[in-house]
This record gives structure tokens, sequence and C-alpha cells, in this order.
């Protein structure tokens, strides 16, 4: 393929209340690791999505295949039949933007064809050999995100010697491939991927805590930065009464508020409407001068 199925929608990375995009999360999965099974069924996905529009989500990320540590992969055409119909529903009712969530070309291809303006790749358009191509063929927007490993294997034993270093350079190094292969620089996204092959759960979050520190280093980079800390299990290290991924909302906005501070251009989250609330007064404080 080699032009866009239809007119991708520009997304916008900078709104003018002069804070990060809330990306809602809409997982139709049976095994996502906060909400899985959900809204695997058709109408309670949609539910969900309106919901979250409504909640204040400035764009969705719609996933049909887990990417929690230890999950199976799934094959594409059930992929495709989870989440092109959604797509589908979500932009015959609304202009927002929408993230297709998936690692395989023929889906996101689907998926942009169905109304899906960004392409959020786990594997930075690594999964196929094709990738690259296909993204620049698709004309959308794409997130480049950073795992050490897959999902089966990336919590087993993950290492590094310089985890800011290590990620940055891959992602520049991915995102070097995109541009080779025609991606448009300015629809390039930059993930650190917190919680995708970095500390072992149940160790201290060395890994995560540097690369949430240093985010300064991956935005020097020079590309719009989406950060996911909702929910993950890096939390619960430092709180180790939050087992459950419902008990770390706390968590979460504390990661969505560092990310603003340091300049993210998007958070993906699961609890849009406390979130929105809380980046709101931040922005609030933030400009009262």
């Amino acid at each position: 393929m080699t032009e866009p199925e239809r007119q991708t929608a520009k997304v916008v990375l900078r709104p003018r209340k002069g804070r990060p995009l809330v990306m809602g999360i809409v997982n139709v999965t049976p095994d996502s690791f906060s909400d899985g099974g959900r809204f695997l069924d058709a109408g309670a996905a949609l539910a969900h999505a309106r919901r979250l529009i409504a909640e204040g989500a400035d764009m969705l990320d719609v996933g049909g295949e887990s990417t929690r540590p230890g999950a199976e992969p799934v094959d594409e055409a059930e992929e495709i039949a989870r989440v092109v119909p959604l797509i589908g529903a979500v932009r015959a009712e609304s202009p927002i933007p929408i993230s297709i969530d998936t690692m395989k070309p023929a889906v996101a291809r689907a998926a942009v064809a169905a109304g899906a303006d960004l392409w959020n790749d786990v594997t930075a358009l690594g999964w196929s050999p094709d990738s690259p191509a296909v993204a620049a063929g698709l004309g959308c927007a794409v997130a480049l995100m950073h795992m050490q490993g897959d999902p089966r294997t990336m919590q087993q034993n993950p290492h590094y010697e310089d985890v800011v270093a290590e990620v940055c350079g891959f992602l520049q190094a991915r995102a070097e491939a995109a541009m080779a292969a025609g991606v448009k620089r300015e629809d390039i996204w930059l993930d650190p991927g917190v919680g995708f092959g970095k500390d072992r759960a149940g160790d201290f979050p060395a890994h995560n805590l540097s690369l949430l520190r240093h985010l300064d280093r991956l935005a020097a980079l020079g590309f719009p930065i989406l950060l996911g800390v909702s929910r993950k299990r890096f939390i619960r290290a430092v709180d180790a009464s939050a087992t459950d991924a419902g008990d770390r909302l706390g968590g979460s906005l504390a990661g969505a508020l560092w990310g603003a501070r340091m300049g993210v251009a998007a958070v993906r989250v699961h609890d849009v409407r406390e979130t929105v609330q809380a980046l709101d007064v931040w922005a609030a404080i933030e400009g009262a001068g």
C-alpha cells in the first residue's frame, strides 16, 4: 500500500489549555492487565468510548491485543474483528482523534481505513519488516515505544547498563528508520515504554523512575512524547498496598502531573475524568502568575 486509504486528520499535539492531551484507553480484549474483558462486547466498548469522550478525553486509544506481561499473541483477523467495528462506530459519532494500539501492519491498515488517526506501536514499527513502509503509506501519525523483549518475555530479566541512554538511543534509531521509510518527522511520537521490559515485578522501580526523572533527555530528541503510566505495576513498588490495578489512581495522577511538568505531549490513561481535572488544575496554577 503506497497511498492512505483515507485522508487522516492531523492530531493536535498541544491543546489550548496548555497541558498534555489526555488519551483515554479502550481495551477490546479479554486479558488486559487492568480492565481485561470489561469492554470485549461491542456495545460495552462503544459505551465506554462515549463515556471517556464525555469525561473530556482529547483522543482515544483502541486496542484489541493485550500487551501486559506474559500476554499471548492474538491472530490478526481476530484483532481486526475486535477493533474495526468500534473505530467505525466512534468515527460515525465523533471527530475525536483515534489511535490504534497494534503491532501488526494489517491491523493498522484496517484501523486507519475505519477512521483511526495514529498508529500506536509497542514495537516501534519493528514487528514486521514492512511496518515502516506501511506507516509511511498510511500517512498517519505513529507512536514508537521502547520495549525490551516482547510481552511474553519482557519482565523475565530486564537488564540495562544505562536505561535512559539505551531507551533514548533505541527510539532515536527507530525514528530515523521510520523517516527513512517515508514517515514525516512531524508525525512521529516517542514513548519510553514505562513498565515494558523494565523492572521485574517486586523490584524497586529504578528503571521506570529513572526514565520518568529524565524525560527531558527523551524530549531533547525533538519529538512529542506519549507517556503511559496509568495503573502500572511500578506504582505498587512505591506503595506496596496497591496490589490491585484499580488501587493506583493516586500514583497514576502523580505520573501524569510529572509528565505535564516535563512537557510531554500526551498521557495515556484509564481514569480520564480524574486526569483531566488534575491536569486542568495544574495548568491553572502554572498560568496564575
